[in-house]
C-alpha cells in the first residue's frame, strides 16, 4: 500500500511539473502564429500578451485557457484594450461572455484534449472584443 501511495504521489508531482513547465514556456516565449493576436491592457501602464484569436458568428473573441491569466482579470477591470491583428492595431471594448454565448463559443472552438492535459485542465473563460470608434 505504501508503494502504491508513493507511486501515485510521484505521478501527481510529475504531472504538476509538466503543467508548470508547459505554462511557463508558453508565458515566456508567447509564440505567435496566424491564429494569434496581441492584446494590450491598460491599468495605468500598457501590458501586452499574445492570445489565441477566436471567431464565432462574426464576432472576435479571446479565451483565457491557462491558469496564469492576469490579462483576463485586467480586461474585466479595464475593458478598453488595443488589439494587434496582422500588424494593424485597433481599439476594442472587452466584454465578458457568459451563459449561452459562452457555451456556443466553447462548442464552436473546442480545445484539443492534449492541450487541455498539458495546461492542467483550467476553466475556460471568453471575452468578446467589440470594436470602438469605428461606427
Amino acid at each position: 500500500m505504501k508503494i502504491a501511495k508513493r507511486i501515485l504521489i510521484g505521478v501527481v508531482v510529475f504531472y504538476v511539473g509538466i503543467v508548470i513547465v508547459f505554462e511557463s514556456l508558453l508565458g515566456y516565449y508567447q509564440p505567435m502564429s496566424e491564429g494569434t493576436i496581441v492584446i494590450t491592457t491598460f491599468d495605468g501602464a500598457p501590458h501586452s500578451r499574445v492570445v489565441s484569436r477566436l471567431e464565432s458568428q462574426g464576432n472576435l473573441y479571446v479565451a483565457a485557457n491557462h491558469w496564469p491569466r492576469t490579462w483576463y482579470h485586467d480586461v474585466l477591470e479595464f475593458p478598453d484594450v488595443e488589439v494587434e491583428i496582422d500588424g494593424e492595431t485597433r481599439s476594442y471594448t472587452a466584454v465578458s461572455v457568459t451563459s449561452e454565448e459562452h457555451e456556443r463559443v466553447n462548442a464552436d472552438k473546442p480545445l484539443p484534449l492534449l492541450f487541455r492535459f498539458l495546461t492542467g485542465f483550467p476553466p475556460r473563460y471568453f471575452v468578446r472584443l467589440d470594436p470602438r470608434g469605428e461606427e
